[in-house]
């Protein structure tokens, strides 16, 4: 393989086919790491900002010590490692639904995975996050009915644009009062979207959630011609 370009790993799977890339734009020596699911891309570590900003503004909210976090996507493993950065936090469940990524980060295969596998206080499930969040067992199999501190989700592009449509019921309010249901007292669930704040979800997570906001997040595009955005929501269980 090139130096500029590395097909990493290629598999089929019931979604379609998943690979795993690397590429070097010319004239840099940077290397970006893409997961594409046919030819979508799910993710790319050229733009990484705002789902840092996921895990620092999520547990922004939470003025406690000791806390017990769930990332609802592993994906390149940004939002993971943000939240691993923060002292306060003891443990970490990151759900993803491809085995295949969690393997990535198993091989070493992607930059953040030695530093997840190694962390004592981070685990990597396999699972359908959607479906756990429905459920009275919740994310940790190991500890059924377990609630959380924090709850970050970055897996479908927006409230209104998802990867299935099974995800929808979660962006409706019987799907966020269920998924509360997991966090303990004055919890925090925030969501990635690559949209704008959108009104419609905002007043559905003011009325699930004692506070709520969306934060919208600026980034360079790296193509120089102008800044490109996100929007981070947040919303407080009621303590």
């Amino acid at each position: 393989m090139s130096v500029n370009f590395e097909e990493l790993d290629f598999r089929p799977t019931p979604m379609g086919v998943l690979s795993l890339r690397r590429r070097r734009p010319p004239a840099t020596d940077i290397d970006i790491y893409e997961i594409k699911l046919g030819d979508a891309y799910l993710m790319s570590s050229r733009f990484t900002s705002a789902e840092i900003e996921l895990a620092r503004l999520g547990l922004a909210a939470l003025t406690r010590e000791h806390l017990d976090v769930v990332v609802g996507g592993l994906g390149l493993g940004y939002t993971a490692q943000a939240a691993l950065e923060n002292p306060r936090v003891q443990s970490l469940i990151v759900v993803d639904a491809l085995a295949e990524v969690i393997e990535w980060h198993e091989q070493g295969l992607l930059p953040l995975g030695q530093h997840l596998t190694g962390d004592r206080r981070c685990r990597l499930v396999h699972g359908d996050f959607f479906a756990m969040s429905g459920s009275a067992e919740g994310f940790d199999p190991a500890t059924p009915g377990r609630r959380f501190d924090a709850v970050l989700v970055d897996i479908d592009h927006s409230p209104r644009h998802w990867l299935h449509p099974r995800h929808a019921a979660l962006y409706q309010r019987e799907g966020l009062a269920r998924l509360a249901e997991h966090l303990n007292p004055g919890g925090v669930f925030a969501l990635w979207s690559n949209d704008a704040p959108d009104a419609a979800f905002s007043a559905v997570l003011a009325d699930v959630f004692s506070a709520s906001d969306a934060h919208v997040v600026t980034f360079d595009n790296s193509f120089g011609d102008h800044d490109a955005s996100n929007t981070v929501y947040i919303g407080v269980k009621a303590g």
